[in-house]
């Protein structure tokens, strides 16, 4: 993949100073921020091959569920317009296997690469692009209404404009409490041991103007304790209808935390992220990554020699511990099976 040192569109479809994944606008290159050299630097890449997207996915140059699905997307109309399209389809699905957002954008652009014209293809993967983004907003909006004023929010990970096709989840809540005056301040967790907060939610709260303090993961207890958190917000990579939330490894402990201190614990995702195919959480693949990301920081190994590393990138938060679920159809309060079924069927927001 080629480097590029700025994005060459004029106007992103992300809407977005900077943006995860973009088409071009030709429709022969997917740009992809690459998330693995913030802060410091500030580079695409450009993929011109199905199997490129792929690799992109893998590698963690793009991360967070609605930004792979995005990328995939165009990942499809890439081999659309390169031939191979039933093994490229494949390999873009199997990229990643925790996210229900990659399989599902897989699917549907590709069932229009089979049925449809390569021009239709890209169409319907901008078009999933541009519903992702305005999703993001909707549940934006929808959940700054759950915060107090002047709230003091704890969030995990990336699920910001970094994380989506633009805007963010659980950071658009973010976004949205702040631009209404909602908004005191973000802690966001460093998140250990890929540190997608200190690396990504930090950088792109700072570059946008958003109040935000660092804190290690060991940390979040201690501002629990002493009343100095009114909420949490995370993201989601996959929903089961049950309402448990798999998410970035730490979410759980979170949420027991939050728990114990009366505090609510509120996930922000995209309806495409609900996987009601999965019955409940621990059916949920749960990816196992590679040992040297947590005993190698940097390049500079941490751990002693011939000492292996557990790294599960996601758990499982039960349902139980969810105050509220945050989609761009509305806010179901206590997620469980039944309220996410009826969701699904209507489409409308839950009183």
């Amino acid at each position: 993949m080629r480097s590029l040192p700025r994005l060459p569109l004029d106007r992103p479809l992300s809407g977005a100073r900077y943006s995860a994944v973009e088409l071009s606008d030709a429709g022969d290159a997917v740009y992809l921020l690459d998330q693995r050299r913030l802060p410091g630097e500030v580079v695409y890449l450009e993929a011109r091959s199905a199997a490129e997207v792929a690799r992109a996915i893998r590698d963690m140059v793009v991360r967070g569920a609605p930004a792979i699905g995005v990328a995939a997307a165009y990942g499809v109309a890439l081999a659309r317009r390169e031939g191979g399209l039933d093994a490229a389809l494949d390999e873009l699905a199997s990229a990643r296997p925790t996210a229900v957002n990659l399989r599902w954008a897989v699917a549907r652009v590709g069932a229009v690469a089979r049925r449809g014209s390569l021009e239709e293809t890209r169409e319907e993967a901008r078009a999933l692009h541009r519903e992702d983004v305005a999703a993001c907003r909707a549940m934006g909006a929808l959940g700054a209404e759950l915060l107090p004023p002047r709230a003091r929010v704890l969030t995990h990970c990336n699920a910001g404009a970094l994380a989506t096709g633009g805007y963010g989840t659980a950071l658009g809540v973010v976004r949205a409490a702040w631009a209404s005056g909602r908004l005191s301040h973000v802690l966001a967790d460093e998140t250990r041991p890929y540190l997608q907060g200190a690396r990504l939610t930090a950088w792109e709260l700072h570059e946008d103007g958003v109040p935000v303090e660092l804190l290690t993961d060991g940390m979040a207890g201690h501002f629990f304790a002493r009343g100095e958190i009114d909420a949490v917000i995370v993201g989601a990579d996959r929903i089961a209808a049950s309402g448990d939330v798999a998410n970035k490894i730490g979410t759980y402990g979170l949420a027991v935390l939050a728990r114990a201190h009366e505090v609510p614990f509120y996930v922000a995702a995209p309806w495409s992220t609900v996987d009601l195919a999965t019955a409940r959480g621990a059916e949920i693949v749960i990816e196992e990554r590679a040992s040297d990301e947590v005993t190698v920081i940097s390049g500079v190994r941490v751990a002693p020699e011939g000492v292996r590393a557990r790294h599960p990138g996601f758990d499982v938060t039960p349902a139980r511990l969810v105050t509220a679920l945050v989609t761009e159809r509305g806010v179901v309060r206590a997620p469980d099976a039944a309220s996410l079924s009826a969701l699904a069927l209507t489409g409308a927001r839950p009183t």
